[in-house]
């Protein structure tokens, strides 16, 4: 009997540390190979390709797979290099877990997913903080990304196959994730805050010009060891109600905020911006109105986040 975690990324990765740590027996695929030294003990690789649902199926039987924790995923940047590559992944991957689950009658599956899909809501949001059934205007208010679009079209297909199908799943929406680690930064907000401790290291002033890094308002993060921690909260909860939740803080910080909470590290960092930005976070269109609502998942599954932005920081600045 086994857990299987599709995605070798840095929530993956953290995920079968926790579960190997409690004695589950665990195995991680990622459609590359993945570095032994990245794991600790208890915990078995695989190379697989999630869009294959042929060799995923192999996978889950080999091992006597009972639940999945599903974190493979193209993130935005990926997703506009390679559309195609990103709804296949995205959406075809999320449906062979699910399908795989109800052929098999697994357990329990965990969905990750984003609190994206509902960014293009916000302009009608009132301050109270966002559930996650926030209304939506199906053409107004489609998803303003790609990768936004595969994770809400991942979101209802997962909802129906619990709803026709009985398999049992939790949808998790993820804040703006951040590694908490040097060697991982792919996701706008790791660029963000690979580039300011960076240049806090070095005792340098930081010129930022890449819009994408920059937003008005105030954005909610999440540490990726909190996201590893709800994952396995959704994994043993005794019931699921709502299925979707909120993965976040309850927190929210401007810009500056970031910049104050790295110079509580570097009191020096100067930084300065070369684009005026309008816009929310990461390009989204509108300002977020609210942090998100984390009752549902600390009801439920319940979970509170245990790391604040300053603990990410934190971490961050130890010794590699």
């Amino acid at each position: 009997m086994g857990i299987l975690i599709t995605g070798g990324g840095v929530v993956g990765l953290r995920t079968a540390a926790l579960l190997a740590a409690r004695g589950e027996r665990v195995v991680i695929a990622d459609v590359r190979q993945i570095r032994s030294d990245t794991l600790g003990g208890g915990v078995e690789t695989a190379t697989c390709d999630v869009v294959d649902r042929d060799a995923l199926t192999a996978l889950v039987e080999a091992n006597a797979i009972t639940s999945i924790i599903h974190t493979a995923a193209l993130l935005s940047t990926a997703i506009r290099r390679d559309p195609v590559r990103g709804v296949m992944v995205n959406t075809v991957g999320t449906t062979n877990v699910l399908e795989i689950a109800r052929t098999m009658k697994l357990r329990r599956v965990i969905i990750a997913s984003s609190t994206t899909v509902g960014y293009t809501g916000f302009s009608t949001h009132g301050p109270d903080p966002i559930e996650e059934d926030i209304q939506l205007r199906v053409v107004s208010q489609r998803p303003a990304s790609i990768y936004a679009a595969t994770k809400l079209a991942a979101e209802n297909i997962a909802l129906l196959y619990n709803d026709l199908y009985d398999v049992d799943v939790a949808v998790l929406r993820y804040g703006a994730v951040l590694s908490a680690s040097q060697d991982i930064a792919t996701s706008v907000p790791d660029q963000l805050l690979s580039t300011l401790m960076s240049a806090g290291r070095a005792g340098m002033p930081v010129h930022i010009k890449d819009p994408f890094l920059l937003w008005a308002g105030r954005e909610e993060f999440v540490d990726a060891r909190d996201c590893a921690r709800a994952n396995i909260a959704a994994l043993d909860a005794s019931e699921l109600k709502s299925r979707v939740y909120n993965i976040a803080t309850g927190a929210w910080y401007s810009f500056e905020d970031v910049c104050d909470v790295v110079r509580g590290i570097y009191p020096d960092l100067s930084v300065d911006l070369g684009v005026n930005v309008t816009s929310g976070f990461a390009g989204f269109p509108h300002i977020r109105p609210a942090p998100s609502s984390t009752a549902a998942a600390k009801r439920e599954l319940g979970f509170t986040a245990a790391y604040r932005l300053e603990d990410t920081v934190s971490q961050l600045a130890l010794p590699a």
